[in-house]
């Protein structure tokens, strides 16, 4: 009789399916894929979502790979030492091993009234919910707060579909970008109307039903506060006792294993290598899903495990539909001076977001497709510095 390995993926984005599929390398690996939702959420078009202009999910039996059983609930505990995974319904799965991808989703915003008064557009529902109290007030007061990659397209969405929109940066406008960039973004969000509130004072210090309130004594109307400054991570890991950083990400060492047990893999937002987590974003999901898919392979190999090799080329934002800003980076995700801009660019992005679904559907189809040649030789040098030794970890005894 063929021995199996049972690989369990916890989470349904862009690291987790591209995790599974990759999976499917091996004839003799059953994978299981636990996730909440029944299709898949593009993360990328969540502020199209909200504007009530787009749709942001997908069948998972398009991107998904024959061999990759679904099931559509969520992971409440996982059991280390037993390896088996519990989920909300009561189900248990037995996993030999497991890849922990559950992503990212709203924080607390930590100011009084922002729980309760303002909306979240960090998951799908999210922006559904936002999307539908949007419709019914056309003549709405909206204000975004916080001035990130979201915020900016938040605002930039609602404003070309005809909304008053004012956003409240709480700091600098675009925060990753440099000057050249950060000047080019407001005079588009200027065209389409936003009004933005940026530098000292701009920081929010309550919310209520009807007003944004500053820390200069500002007070801003507000028929609908849209909450777009920062994200969390699920403390499912911390839950279940594993070790985590500070914010809640699985600690790992660089070849994505878990700090506490080498059955556990981790990739995408919730992973902390060496304490070093990258920022979340697709640009590092995508090949983090594939190389923890290859850690989990060549451990059942009975294979060395490599470091990771994630780099970044910066940071694209749309400012509407037709228009984007695309920040360059070094690999190691330091921004240059050099910035792109106009409604090539924004041609550019809505063709990459396609094109992810597309590198999902190939590697289903052809496990192992997936490839990506960034190095960042920074953090390795970092790594070393720190630690004074390899970046890979010793192996552990499975």
């Amino acid at each position: 009789m063929t021995q199996h390995t049972n690989v369990v993926v916890i989470g349904g984005g862009y690291a987790g399916v591209l995790a599974a599929n990759r999976l499917t390398r091996r004839a003799d690996v059953r994978v299981t894929l636990v996730n909440p939702r029944q299709r898949f959420v593009e993360r990328l078009r969540l502020h199209q979502v909200a504007a009530g202009s787009g749709t942001g999910t997908v069948d998972y039996q398009d991107i998904l790979a024959d061999r990759v059983r679904l099931v559509v609930d969520a992971a409440t505990h996982i059991d280390a030492k037993g390896r088996r995974v519990t989920t909300a319904s009561g189900m248990t799965v037995d996993y030999d091993y497991l890849i922990y991808a559950v992503g990212s989703g709203s924080a607390d915003p930590g100011v009084p009234g922002a729980a309760e008064h303002a909306y979240s557009v960090a998951t799908l529902e999210d922006a559904e919910r936002l999307s539908t109290v949007i419709a019914a007030a056309p003549r709405a007061l909206v204000t975004v707060v916080g001035a990130g990659a979201t915020g900016i397209e938040v605002a930039a969405e609602l404003a070309e579909a005809g909304r008053t929109v004012t956003l409240v940066c709480g700091g600098v406008l675009g925060p990753y970008l440099q000057a050249r960039g950060r000047r080019s973004v407001a005079r588009r969000l200027a065209a389409l109307g936003v009004t933005v509130l940026d530098g000292p004072g701009t920081r929010v210090t309550a919310v209520t039903s009807d007003a944004v309130r500053l820390d200069d004594g500002r007070e801003v109307a507000s028929t609908v506060t849209v909450w777009a400054a920062g994200f969390g991570v699920p403390d499912l890991a911390a839950r279940s006792g594993l070790s985590t950083d500070e914010s809640g990400r699985l600690l790992t060492d660089e070849t994505l294993t878990s700090v506490d047990d080498d059955r556990i893999v981790a990739a995408g937002d919730a992973v902390a290598p060496s304490g070093r987590p990258l920022r979340m974003s697709c640009q590092s999901a995508r090949p983090l899903g594939a190389h923890a898919a290859d850690t989990v392979l060549r451990r059942i190999a009975g294979e060395q495990p490599e470091p990771i090799n994630i780099g970044f080329f910066g940071q694209c934002i749309a400012v509407g539909r037709r228009t984007a800003t695309v920040q360059l980076a070094n690999r190691d995700d330091t921004t240059n001076r050099f910035y792109l801009s106009g409604r090539v660019i924004g041609t550019i992005k809505e063709q990459a977001i396609r094109a992810m679904l597309r590198e999902l559907k190939h590697e289903a189809r052809r496990p192992g497709s997936f490839s990506w040649r960034f190095t960042d030789d920074k953090r390795h040098q970092l790594l070393w510095a720190g630690h004074g030794e390899s970046p890979v970890n010793a192996e552990r005894t499975a």
